[in-house]
């Protein structure tokens, strides 16, 4: 879209910060027995925090391509040619930088992606391909609200199982199965939120207030479920988790509500950046973390570091492939 939006570049900068983070914090996460018991909460809390972030992607692709506008042909070229090219860098990093197998990866490049982190290309083609298909009418909060209610919460797959007795009673079975409905569902979200009248102080607080009780939500259940699992369990970090889902939403309407007046410098640099640095971020994790070149035996300087030097070093890449891709294929 031609014409910016202020609350839409800043959400979509926010959450490619917040994928650097999980994926900066997931070591810590899953290594509880090698890491003390603070710097384990520490790096579930900020992994909690970031958790919306792929969540917000989708939100962000159904406003702009749910509504009169669809996804047109340059996108579709665009979603392949970014799969395509940034499955080509990961193989060159596999084949030269690890001693993964990328026979494997090529054999099975339409089943799984080449590296973890391009899953989403693929996830994202479906919602491009309803895109004609689905124009959001204007809709009330409170049916949001009841939507959010039984098919995010009571009739989620996700939602961990109650009982009392033999009664089972959560989640409800409404036959809802896999990501891709929440997926789809994000984006619907996205674009019906986006249109609607959200503002009003009372609604910005309710919604950060939203946000942080989600957050340690997330929190708190990943650390109980590790307790009884004797490890490390994505029970509570699951994208298409309820907790997980309101966060998100709540996210939404608070940049909306306020950070809708202009774009934010640093975060107008890493928006119109995004692409890339996804691309490219999972890369520069992954070789610190096998190659010794990070801290863990001091988290407090280990994660903003690591954070900090993908951050960059995926800037500048992303940077340096937006002078020689002059028509932002891949960038």
């Amino acid at each position: 879209m031609k014409d910016k939006i202020a609350w839409i570049d800043n959400l979509r900068a926010v959450a490619c910060l917040m994928v650097i983070m999980i994926h900066t914090t997931t070591w810590y996460v899953t290594n509880a027995p090698k890491v003390g018991e603070h710097t384990w909460d520490l790096s579930n809390l900020l992994n909690s925090a970031s958790r919306v972030c792929v969540p917000l992607f989708f939100m962000i692709s159904g406003f702009l391509f749910f509504g009169e506008r669809s996804a047109q042909g340059r996108h579709f070229l665009r979603i392949v040619l970014c799969l395509a090219f940034y499955s080509a860098v990961a193989l060159a990093y596999i084949t030269w930088l690890t001693p993964i197998s990328q026979g494997i990866s090529i054999r099975l490049i339409l089943q799984k992606p080449v590296f973890y982190h391009l899953w989403f290309f693929f996830a994202i083609i479906a919602i491009y391909l309803l895109s004609p298909l689905i124009q959001v009418k204007n809709v009330r909060a409170g049916y949001l609200a009841a939507v959010t209610l039984v098919l995010a919460v009571l009739a989620n797959p996700n939602t961990v199982d109650q009982s009392v007795g033999h009664f089972h009673w959560l989640p409800l079975n409404l036959y809802i199965n896999g990501d891709s409905f929440y997926y789809v569902l994000y984006a619907l979200f996205g674009r019906a939120i986006g249109t609607m009248n959200t503002g009003g102080r009372a609604v910005s607080w309710l919604a950060g207030t939203v946000f942080i009780a989600c957050v340690a939500v997330i929190a708190l259940g990943t650390k109980k479920q590790m307790a009884i699992n004797g490890a490390f369990a994505d029970t509570w970090y699951l994208y298409c988790g309820p907790a997980v889902f309101i966060a998100a939403v709540s996210l939404l309407v608070l940049f909306k509500n306020v950070l809708n007046a202009r774009i934010l410098p640093i975060l107008g640099v890493i928006s119109r950046n995004s692409l890339p640095i996804y691309g490219f971020h999972a890369l520069f994790i992954h070789f610190m973390r096998t190659h010794h070149l990070d801290h863990t035996d001091r988290p407090l300087l280990d994660i903003p570091l690591v954070f900090t030097l993908t951050l960059l070093g995926s800037l500048l890449l992303a940077l340096a492939l937006r002078k020689l891709d002059k028509r932002h294929f891949v960038s």
